[in-house]
């Protein structure tokens, strides 16, 4: 299956790569793509050329995805590191529309999305799971591994 994904709000397609060769090394076809600056909403567009694979991506990148995946079409929805940012009802308000497969990933030390905030809301997806992965913060920094593992056992059960 192949997963195109989108970057954090201040990151780059480029930013994506270690996310991009991990789950190739994984046997996922990954692919990132560019973002628009500015609101998650406008950049979920840039996933509509997309209908038909998994799409998702990193922090603004996974919102924007997931905003998009809400609209249908897409066969499965992965989101690392979800940002609620203080926001968690606003954020996630568009979660019970996706109807694909969805997976978040998520730190436990994530200060975006604390966990308390992040499960109630995860709940809401109809067919989604929430993997933690413990010590890691919202970059995942040196635990991707873990995530990356999650997200391609996900897709491969999706597809």
């Amino acid at each position: 299956m192949r997963l195109v994904l989108g970057p954090a709000a201040f990151g780059s397609a480029e930013s994506l790569w270690p996310y991009v060769a991990g789950l190739r090394a994984r046997g996922v076809d990954a692919i990132a793509i560019e973002l628009p600056r500015g609101r998650a909403e406008r950049a979920a567009a840039a996933f509509r050329p997309f209908t038909g694979l998994a799409i998702g991506g990193h922090s603004f990148g996974g919102r924007a995805a997931s905003l998009a995946a809400a609209g249908g079409g897409f066969a499965a929805l992965v989101c690392f590191s979800f940002p609620l940012a203080g926001r968690a009802q606003e954020r996630t308000a568009h979660f019970d529309r996706i109807a694909c497969p969805a997976l978040i990933v998520n730190g436990d030390r994530d200060r975006l999305a604390p966990l308390p905030e992040l499960a109630p809301a995860a709940r809401r997806l109809r067919s989604g799971r929430l993997v933690v992965i413990p010590g890691a913060g919202h970059r995942l920094g040196g635990l991707l591994d873990g995530a990356l593992d999650a997200a391609a056992e996900f897709l491969h059960s999706v597809g």
